[in-house]
C-alpha cells in the first residue's frame, strides 16, 4: 500500500491538459479561461454622471449661484454642445458629462424653475463624476482562471463576445458487477441499484468535467473488454468496483491485458483502500472501490484534483480546514481515515457509524474529518482537520 500523498503524485503524473476551445460568452460561466482576455474598450467610455443632477463648472459652484439650463444629457443620448460660464445641463446617472463641465451637483441641492437653476446647499467636495476608464481601460487584461459570474460580466463590459477556455475533460464512468441494475429498473432478488456512477457524475459535472455514463459491465472478461473499449477517446476512465483481489474482481487484469500500464494498487486509507490507477494509451484510468461511500470519498480526494489538472489549473490536494471536535473520539488505526462528520455550533461531530456502505450518513455529512495514521485519542475541543463536502 502507498500513502494518500504518494497516490496523488502518481495520479497527477497521469493527467494531460485537454487543450482549448472557443465558446460564446453566454456559455462561458464556470469554464476555465485558458489565457488572458484583453479589454477592447474602456469603462466607462466617457466621463459619466454618478448621480442625477446638473452638470456645470466647479469653479462657479457655491450656494446661491444661478445658472441657465441649456439642455439635457441622458444615458444613451448626450448633450451635443458645450457648457459655458453661468450655464448648466440637466444630467442623469450614467449619461456623458458635457464638454466644459467638471462637476455634477446632485438634484437635491438644486432649485430648478423654467430654464434657471439655483444651488441651494453646499455642493460638497465630491465631483459625482465617474472618469473615463475609471473601471478599466482598453488593453487591460483579465488573468486566466475560473470564469465566475462577476468575471463573465467583466468580459462582457470589455466587449468580448467569445472566449478561449479549456476543453472539459471527458470522463467515462464504468460501473461493474453482476449485482447492479440502473435506477428505474426492477432489481432481481440478489441485485442492487447502481448509485456510485450517478453520484460521481454529479461530482464531476460540478468540478468542470464532461462525464458520460457507460453501460454496466458484468463480472466477466468479455463484458469488461467491451465496456472498456467504449471508453476509448475519453481523457479519464473511472471504473467502479472489481478492482480488489476477489475471484470476481477482474478489472485490473482485463485492463492490463488491453495494454494498461499500472501506476499503483491499494492506498493506506479508510474508506477506499482498493484503489487502482494507470494509463491505457492516452487515457488515464482510475479504478475506484465498489462500496458507495468509498467510491464517493475517493472521488472527492483523488479525482477532483485531477480534473483541475485536465483543465490546466494547478493540481493540489483538496484544501483542508480546521475546527474543534464536538466529542471525544478513540485512537485511529494504521490508515489515514476520512470520517463522515457534521459541523455544528459546537464543532465537528463524526458520525457514529463509518460503514462504507451507508449513503444516508454520507448524504447528511457536510465534512470529511481527516485523521492521520495512528492518531492518538482526541478530546472534545481539540482542533482537527476536515474537508468540506459541497
Amino acid at each position: 500500500m502507498i500513502s494518500v500523498s504518494d497516490a496523488l503524485r502518481h495520479l497527477f503524473d497521469l493527467v494531460r491538459p485537454t487543450g482549448t476551445e472557443v465558446v460564446p460568452l453566454s456559455e462561458a460561466a464556470g469554464r476555465v479561461m485558458a489565457g488572458p482576455a484583453v479589454a477592447l474598450r474602456s469603462q466607462p467610455p466617457f466621463d459619466s454622471a454618478a448621480m442625477d443632477g446638473y452638470a456645470l463648472r466647479a469653479a462657479e459652484a457655491r450656494p446661491g449661484a444661478r445658472f441657465r439650463v441649456i439642455g439635457e444629457s441622458a444615458a444613451g443620448r448626450r448633450f451635443p454642445g458645450q457648457v459655458g460660464p453661468g450655464e448648466a445641463v440637466r444630467i442623469f446617472t450614467g449619461a456623458p458629462v458635457p464638454e466644459g463641465a467638471d462637476l455634477v451637483v446632485i438634484q437635491e441641492n438644486i432649485r430648478h424653475e423654467d430654464d434657471a437653476a439655483e444651488i441651494t446647499d453646499d455642493p460638497g467636495e465630491g465631483r459625482n463624476i465617474r472618469p473615463l476608464g475609471g473601471d478599466f481601460q482598453a488593453g487591460d487584461k483579465v488573468a486566466p482562471g475560473l470564469l465566475t459570474p462577476a468575471r463573465v460580466a467583466l468580459l462582457a463590459a470589455m466587449n468580448i463576445a467569445r472566449v478561449t477556455v479549456a476543453r472539459r475533460p471527458v470522463v467515462a464512468i464504468l460501473p461493474t458487477g453482476n449485482e447492479l441494475v440502473q435506477p428505474g429498473e426492477t432489481p432481481g432478488p440478489d441485485q442492487i441499484v447502481a448509485s456510485n456512477s450517478y453520484g460521481l457524475h454529479a461530482l464531476l459535472t460540478r468540478a468542470g468535467a464532461a462525464p458520460r455514463l457507460l453501460p454496466i459491465a458484468r463480472d466477466d472478461a468479455a463484458s469488461l473488454e467491451t465496456a472498456i473499449g467504449l471508453a476509448r477517446g475519453a481523457d479519464l476512465l473511472l471504473t467502479i468496483g472489481g478492482a480488489s483481489v476477489g475471484d470476481h474482481d477482474l478489472v485490473g487484469s482485463v485492463a492490463e491485458r488491453m495494454g494498461m500500464e499500472r501506476a499503483f494498487y491499494r492506498v493506506a486509507m479508510r474508506p477506499g483502500k482498493p484503489l487502482m490507477a494507470g494509463r491505457l494509451d492516452r487515457m488515464a484510468v482510475v479504478g475506484l472501490p465498489g462500496n458507495p461511500v468509498s467510491a464517493m470519498v475517493c472521488g472527492h480526494i483523488f479525482v477532483r484534483p485531477m480534473i483541475d489538472g485536465f483543465l490546466g489549473l494547478p493540481m493540489a490536494p483538496v484544501p483542508r480546514r480546521r475546527a474543534p471536535l464536538a466529542m471525544d473520539i478513540p485512537a485511529n488505526g494504521p490508515r489515514e481515515h476520512y470520517m463522515r462528520a457534521t459541523l455544528g455550533h459546537d464543532g465537528l461531530r463524526p458520525a457514529r457509524s463509518q460503514d462504507s456502505a451507508l449513503l444516508t450518513i454520507l448524504a447528511e455529512a457536510g465534512a470529511l474529518m481527516v485523521r492521520a495514521p495512528d492518531d492518538p485519542p482526541r478530546r472534545a475541543g481539540d482542533p482537527v482537520d476536515y474537508i468540506a463536502l459541497d
